[in-house]
């Protein structure tokens, strides 16, 4: 492989689009309505089947409330966090080798080794490369040519 760099802000359009992609393929693809149900059946449980102060009822649903508000604006709140961090806004060197892929800007450097990588999961508009502990990296295919993006995706087989 020959070596690839390259430099990208990490925008909020950025951002988006690794949410966006990254999405479908991470632990809470599907939002767990459950919970929020749950507190709320037991919240009205307390209120009308038992002789107890309400205030720990209205709590349980105030609880369903903010959990159900929280699985409705989680991409909201995820851009948020992220460009409330250092990183946002700032320039991102890129680069690939044969020994992995390492990524620098003014507050972080990280590396990715390949023999780190169990597999690549190639999107509409990017790759995820999920490492053997289960955390993923996502990479925009708009940074590379097609010839790299072949590259990197047939790492998959090794």
């Amino acid at each position: 492989m020959q070596p690839f760099s390259t430099q990208f802000t990490l925008s909020r359009d950025y951002l988006a689009e690794c949410f966006d992609q990254s999405l479908p393929y991470g632990k809470s693809a599907r939002p767990n309505y459950l919970f929020p149900a749950l507190l709320f059946a037991a919240g009205g449980g307390l209120l009308f089947f038992t002789e107890q102060p309400k205030v720990v009822g209205c709590i349980l649903i105030a609880l369903a409330a903010l959990e159900l508000l929280h699985i409705r604006f989680r991409r909201a709140w995820w851009l948020t966090r992220q460009m409330w961090g250092r990183s946002a806004d700032s320039e991102v060197k890129l680069t690939i080798d044969v020994d992995g892929i390492q990524t620098q800007n003014p507050f972080t450097q990280t590396s990715l080794l390949w023999a780190d990588v169990e597999r690549v999961i190639e999107t509409d508009l990017g790759l995820i490369l999920v490492t053997k502990s289960g955390a993923q990296q996502y990479l925009s295919k708009s940074l590379f040519s097609a010839d790299l993006i072949s590259e990197i995706a047939a790492r998959n087989n090794d």
